[in-house]
Formats: structure tokens, sequence, C-alpha cells
């Protein structure tokens, strides 16, 4: 087997593993707050700021360690990220407090960054034309994850509370890191540069490229419209109502109908976007999946609830994988990883942002009106996408004023 295959394949797995025991308690968050005795009158708000917290966190160092991995791996970043949360996520099943849980999710995206390190590592290890099928079955192992954890999740926090969960979640962590220690090579050759170049320079160069600028901008608010009302939907399936009372199973069925779709997409969209444009693809998910969020609006039922959740999962699978096979595309040579640091920024500004707003918005209008403001949002990223990917680059504009 090649070894871009063989890594590709293990690095799946791991991500199985990873996203399967990281979602194991956070999409229940707020049932979490509740155990806890905070008061019911805060758990909305605070969701959402101690969700976004590992966010802000992870948007102020990810850029650092998409520089390292370029000078040193992208393999020993994987590893770093893998052991450190495997410790953080221990130590928050020990939290007693609504704060302590707070500064340990700030902690926890400090040193996190297993899924963006292994996403670069495969783009750059992987041949151009199969970049969008590798990252889209690179995906589908994170949302297999994303499908087996909630669901896991919702049955063990019935049978052995939330609490627990974490210590398994940690040994998830641990499980995974070491199948990347011992089973994936990467080929990694350090860039050569003919003089060393500022953090602060590199930065500027990077962000002063039109289309990673216009990527980075749409990743921003298709994270912040996905996941925004994610901390809420446990609570939108209690307003529902559910058969026999099992709020928890139900909120966890609810997030890994999603995912379950997702994955099945995810590897069909990447062809796809290999054969006919990541960029096409791309704008075409972003606006099937703001059409579907309109029918959330009008659901009644956990059934009905379901059946859009699925219908929404059809397309988000080719949301994430495209961007990374764009970024992967118009990166500079050697500046990979930097630029997917970059990317991840960019995404943990929207998930970030998106679960406090809509945390704030909940108590405005409710969780029906914020679907149709994520609709609305997904639209606008759909055509900010066309309308800024259709121009040249400043590169071009250089080179055609040069050459006149």
């Amino acid at each position: 087997m090649e070894q871009w295959k063989r890594n590709l394949y293990i690095l799946m797995f791991s991500q199985f593993l990873v996203l399967g025991a990281m979602s194991m308690i956070i999409p229940f968050l707020p049932l979490y707050l509740k155990e806890m005795g905070t008061d019911p009158e805060d758990i909305h708000f605070l969701a959402g700021i101690i969700f976004g917290a590992n966010f802000l966190s992870a948007f102020i160092v990810a850029p650092i360690w998409g520089r390292l991995a370029d000078r040193y791996g992208r393999k020993i970043m994987i590893l770093r990220s893998g052991f450190g949360m495997c410790i953080v996520i221990f130590l928050t099943g020990l939290a007693t407090s609504p704060w302590q849980l707070l500064f340990l999710r700030f902690l926890n995206g400090t040193i996190s960054g297993f899924i963006p390190a292994s996403t670069s590592l495969v783009a750059t290890n992987t041949p151009k034309e199969r970049v969008g099928y590798a990252l889209g079955l690179l995906s589908s192992g994170a949302v297999a994850g994303s499908i087996m954890g909630p669901f896991i999740g919702g049955m063990l926090a019935e049978v052995i509370g939330f609490r627990e969960i974490f210590f398994l979640t940690a040994a998830g962590l641990m499980t995974a890191s070491f199948i990347v220690l011992f089973a994936v090579k990467e080929e990694f050759v350090p860039a050569k540069e003919e003089k060393k170049v500022s953090f602060w320079s590199e930065g500027s160069m990077i962000l002063h490229q039109r289309p990673l600028v216009i990527l980075f901008s749409v990743a921003i608010l298709l994270q912040f419209a996905t996941l925004g009302p994610g901390p809420q939907m446990s609570l939108f399936v209690t307003e529902l109502g559910v058969p026999g009372g099992y709020i928890a199973f139900f909120s966890g069925l609810v997030i890994s109908i999603t995912s379950f779709s997702n994955m099945i997409f995810a590897p069909i969209l990447g062809k796809l976007g290999d054969k006919y444009g990541s960029e096409k693809v791309l704008f075409g998910c972003l606006l099937v999946a703001a059409l579907f969020f309109i029918p959330h609006f009008f659901v009644q039922s956990v059934w009905q609830l379901l059946a859009c959740r699925f219908m929404l999962g059809l397309c988000l699978g080719g949301l994430m994988p495209s961007v990374s096979a764009l970024i992967r595309k118009n990166a500079p040579v050697g500046k990979e990883s930097t630029v997917f640091g970059y990317l991840t920024s960019a995404n943990c500004i929207g998930n970030m942002l998106g679960p406090a707003t809509y945390g704030l918005l909940y108590g405005i209008i409710g969780i029906r009106g914020i679907f149709l403001i994520t609709a609305f949002i997904l639209m606008l990223a759909a055509f900010w996408l066309k309308i800024g990917l259709k121009g040249p680059s400043k590169e071009q504009m250089r080179e055609m004023k040069s050459s006149a």
C-alpha cells in the first residue's frame, strides 16, 4: 500500500476515536451545567461561553502550531495535541463549578489541534489530484466518530452520568495518540528559506492573498452558522418532548443522524470536487444546506427534527473538506501547515462566536428563529464565495501589470 494511503486510513481511524471520544460529552454541556447546580436562567449563556472558550484559545495559538509544523513536521503536532488533551479532559471530569469548566476548556483549546494537524499531514502527503477524495475520506472518519460519540454518550449518560464520560474521553484520546505514534510515517522535508521571515511578516504575506482571505471568511461564516445551534439542540429536544422522557438519548440521536448522512456523502463530494472543482461543490453545498435549515423552523416533533437533520447532513460533508482542498491548492509551497493554522483560527472565530451569539439569541427569538438566521448566513457565505473567487488575485494583478 502506498504510504499516503496508509497514513490516510490510520489517521481516519484515529480521528474516529478522537471525535467519538470528544463528542460523547460536549453536546451535553447544558445538561452537565445543570447537574452542577447552575442557575437555570444562566445555563443558556454559560453553555455558549464555555463551549466557545476552547475556540478562543485555539484561535490565538493555531497559526503558531501551524508554523512549527512546517518547520518540524505535522506528526509531532498531532502527538502534542493528542496527549495534551488527554490530560486536560481527564481533569475536566473532576471539575465542580462552571468556572473550573471554563478554565479547562480554555486550556484545552491552547493545546488542541489533533484534527487540523491530521488534515495538514494528509493534504501535504497526498497527490494533488487525490486531495479532495482524501480529505473527504478523512472527514468521514471524524464524522463517524461524531455519530457514535453523542449516541453512545447519550446512552451512557442515562447509566453512569456525565462526569464519568470525561474519563472515557481521555482514554479514547490516549489510544488515538499511541496509534499515530507507532503507525503513521510522515514524509517531511522542511522547506528551504533564503532568509528567515518573522511570524508577523509571514502572516501578513498569507493574509494579503485574496483567495485565502475569501476562504478564511467563508470558513468563519459556515462554522458560525452550523455550529452555533449545537449547544442549544438538547434544549430544543426537551422542548419538543421525546418518547419515554429519554432526553439525553434523543439529543445524541439528533446530532448523530446529521453526522451519519455527512459521513456517507463526504467522500462522494470529495471525488466530485477532484473532478469538477472544489469551489463548485462548496458553493452548491452551502446553498443546499441553507435551504435545508428552513424546514427546521416548522418541526413539531422529534421525528420531524430527525428527518430535517438527516437531510442537512447530506450537504454538510462537502463544506469543510472542500475548503481544506481549496486551501491546499492556494497555499504557498512550504507554508501549507501555517496556512492551515490560519484556517483553524478562522474556524475558531466562527466556533467561538456562534455558540455565544446563539446562546444570547435563544432567549430573544428562540431556536426556531435561529434556524432562519442560519439559513440566511449560509446563503450569504455561498454568494460571497462565488463573488470573491471570481476575480483575479493580487498576485495575478501584479503579473498582468508587469506584463503590460
